[in-house]
């Protein structure tokens, strides 16, 4: 197998109600590149987030009673904290400076995936102004492949990713949190290794490993290319509902030996 990821430069500053598929098409065409065929596309769950509008103003946010007192205890804007909260499932692990949450898709990661890096602003926004991860990431992720195939007539897999700490690792990495069109975990259990040993537990999170591929030639700081076309890995849509999307790479609580 050999894959190509190919960093998509000249996505403008994404505004709210931004055609992003639009954009994506004709900055791989002022490349001189095409979407084909089975392609994967990778995309900065940020770009989606300002596209779908979901900014938070924190001077709107009343922090509740159990808000303040966890902003005291992690050392945070209690209305940040709210707005993590409002965002999460529950709770998870919290010290001074973290605060680790199940958010409400079931991503276990810090902060609910609230960011303020990378964000416009002016004047005193810099420290009021949010934005939250989409509601719905395989949602977005499917409707920007469902726009593709109408435009393009191609069919291709989409994956949303964003950066995303890991126990027992430091750094953060890319990892996917939405899919559309792609097989997000790979199921090898009953087939043989090379010696003929059946496999027992082998289970590849090919969507993680593409995002974080992808990661690497998006960059993480000035670097501007939230898009990345992945060719090679050819994806398939799993024939079972329950298969598609990202659920399958979420570890259910009751597996979960550290919580």
């Amino acid at each position: 197998m050999e894959l190509r990821l190919i960093g998509v430069p000249g996505i403008p500053m994404v505004q709210p109600r931004d055609d992003l598929t639009g954009q994506i098409i004709a900055a791989v065409a002022a490349m001189g590149e095409e979407i084909l065929a089975d392609d994967v596309i990778v995309i900065a769950q940020k770009v989606i987030s300002k596209a779908e509008g979901r900014y938070l103003d924190l001077r709107t946010v009343t922090p509740s009673q159990e808000a303040i007192k966890l902003g005291l205890e992690v050392d945070k804007d209690p209305r940040k904290v709210q707005a993590i909260l409002d965002e999460s499932n529950e709770v998870v692990r919290s010290r001074r400076g973290v605060l680790i949450v199940e958010q409400r898709l079931g991503f276990v990661q810090a902060n609910a995936g609230i960011d303020q890096s990378n964000i416009p602003h002016e004047g005193d926004d810099l420290n009021n102004i949010c934005l939250l991860l989409p509601v719905d990431s395989d949602e977005s992720a499917k409707g920007i492949r469902d726009e593709i195939n109408e435009r393009l007539g191609v069919n291709v897999g989409v994956i949303v990713n964003d950066s995303i700490g890991r126990a027992w690792r430091i750094g953060s990495l890319g990892l996917a949190i939405g899919v559309s069109g792609f097989t997000a975990l790979e199921d090898y259990i009953g087939k043989k290794d090379i010696y003929g040993h059946e496999l027992v537990v082998t289970q590849v999170g090919a969507a993680d490993e593409l995002a974080a591929g992808a990661s690497l030639v998006m960059g993480q700081t000035d670097e501007k290319t939230p898009v990345v076309l992945v060719r090679g890995y050819l994806p398939k849509e799993p024939a079972d509902s329950d298969k598609r999307g990202v659920q399958p790479l979420i570890r259910p609580k009751e597996m979960d030996m550290f919580r």
